[in-house]
C-alpha cells in the first residue's frame, strides 16, 4: 500500500490532494481532490468517482458548476497519472527502506508516592510506522498495569512511541521489553537493569540518617548530663 498527500494553505482556504495505490507501477491509483474553507470540506473530487462532490450549500453550488466543465476531469485525470508517476518510484523506494528505531528503557518516579513504581520503554527514529512493543516478565507477557502511546510523527517521515509499565519491584524479577518492527531480523529483547549507584545511594542516606540519628542521641545525652549536673549544683548551694 502506498499513500502519498500533499497540502497548502492560504487565509481560510486550505487545498489537500491525496494519492493511494498498491501496485509499483500505480496502475490502480486512486487520486482525490479536497477543498476546506475555514476547516470545513467544502468540494471533493474523486477519481474513482469521476465527478466533483459538494459538501456545503455553496460546495453543491460549485461542485454543479465544475461537473459542468467535462475538461476539469480531463485535466484531473492527466494530473492523476503525472502525479502518481513522479511519486511511485519515490514511494516504492521509501516503504524499502527500513530504519532500525533507538530503544531506550529507563524508570522515572512515580507521581504519587504511594503508587508504584515506573518503568518507560521508548523506541525513538523508525520508519516504517507500524512497530509493536511488548513487556516481558520473567519471560512471559504481561498486559497488566500496561499504558502506550500511538506511533507518534516526528516531523522528518520517522516515528517514536512510548510504553509505560507500573511495577513494584521484587526480588529477582527480570523484566524485559521486546521490540518488533520490520527493520529488525527478529524481534529485539531488553532487559531491564537497575542502576547499581541507585543501591548504593540508598545505603549512603540510610547510614547517614544513622550516623545522624546517633549524633543528636550523643548530643541530647551530653545536654542531659549538664542539665542535671547544674540542678543538683543548686541545690547543694541552697543547703
Amino acid at each position: 500500500f502506498f499513500y502519498r498527500k500533499y497540502k497548502t494553505c492560504a487565509l481560510f482556504g486550505c487545498y489537500v490532494a491525496h494519492c493511494q495505490f498498491t501496485s509499483p507501477d500505480g496502475h490502480d491509483a486512486m487520486f482525490v481532490d479536497q477543498f476546506y474553507f475555514n476547516k470545513v470540506l467544502e468540494v471533493q473530487y474523486n477519481s474513482s468517482v469521476g465527478k466533483v462532490v459538494g459538501y456545503t450549500k455553496n460546495g453543491i453550488k460549485v461542485a454543479d458548476k465544475l461537473n459542468e466543465m467535462s475538461k476539469c476531469f480531463t485535466m484531473g485525470a492527466r494530473i492523476q497519472v503525472i502525479f502518481t508517476k513522479h511519486h511511485s518510484n519515490y514511494l516504492e523506494t521509501v516503504s524499502l527502506s527500513f530504519i532500525e528505531p533507538y530503544v531506550w528503557l529507563r524508570s522515572v518516579d512515580a507521581a504519587d508516592s504511594r503508587r508504584p513504581s515506573m518503568l518507560v520503554c521508548s523506541a525513538y527514529n523508525f520508519y516504517p510506522k507500524q512497530i509493536k512493543l511488548t513487556w516481558l516478565r520473567d519471560g512471559k507477557q504481561t498486559t497488566t498495569d500496561v499504558t502506550s502511546t500511538e506511533e507518534l510523527p516526528n516531523g522528518n517521515w520517522l516515528y517514536q512511541i512510548h510504553s509505560y509499565l507500573e511495577y513494584t519491584p521484587t526480588p529477582e524479577e527480570k523484566i524485559s521489553c521486546m521490540v518488533e518492527h520490520a527493520s529488525l531480523m527478529k524481534p529485539m529483547i531488553y532487559d531491564w537493569e537497575p542502576s547499581p549507584d541507585s543501591g548504593r545511594d540508598k545505603i549512603a542516606v540510610g547510614a547517614a540518617g544513622l550516623l545522624l540519628g546517633l549524633v543528636f542521641s550523643v548530643a541530647g545525652l551530653i545536654y542531659y548530663k549538664k542539665k542535671s549536673s547544674g540542678e543538683r549544683f543548686f541545690l547543694i548551694n541552697i543547703k
